[in-house]
């Protein structure tokens, strides 16, 4: 059985979607932040305060590469799609669905930038990181979910609609 993977930017709702997918469709769920923190010991923005986002980003390609799971609902960090063979190596296991969502509305549902381990350089803007990230959200995703005005049941519709379980 294959594995459906969420990408998408930080607050696109990756992990509260993904344990209800995965709840509505009878799979494990794998929150790739908390794996990274279960293996480094300690919060994601301590890690990247302390080693800096190119090592993070390492650690975060590793952490995933290692991941051997089946009938899960994953759910990667923002960044991971930086990690080409994180990325590899989870499209294979499954589908890669890209929860999109704006760059303003993505700002109004980020509420702690500092201290939730977003992958971004001082100084920088949700609107930088998503100028950079979006090209490769896409270059990635096999297939995109608009989450604008959608609640997380609504997204969960929009993945079942053009992911059913049965092709899984």
């Amino acid at each position: 059985m294959r594995n459906i993977v969420l990408i998408g930017m930080p607050g696109a709702g990756k992990s509260t979607v993904g344990v209800l997918l995965a709840k509505t469709i009878g799979y494990g769920f794998v929150d790739c932040d908390l794996l990274i923190q279960g293996q480094t010991g300690e919060l994601l923005y301590k890690t990247i305060e302390r080693d800096g986002i190119d090592a993070f980003l390492q650690t975060e390609n590793r952490v995933i590469s290692g991941l051997f799971v089946s009938r899960c609902v994953i759910a990667t960090g923002g960044s991971a799609i930086f990690g080409d063979r994180a990325m590899e190596h989870l499209r294979e296991s499954g589908v890669v669905v890209y929860l999109k969502l704006d760059p303003d509305e993505i700002e109004r549902r980020i509420r702690n930038i500092t201290t939730r381990g977003i992958a971004m350089n001082p100084g920088e803007t949700i609107h930088d990181v998503y100028a950079v990230r979006a090209p490769l959200y896409e270059k990635w995703a096999d297939v995109t979910v608009s989450c604008s005005g959608l609640t997380p049941e609504g997204v969960i519709e929009e993945i079942l609609r053009q992911v059913p379980p049965n092709e899984l």
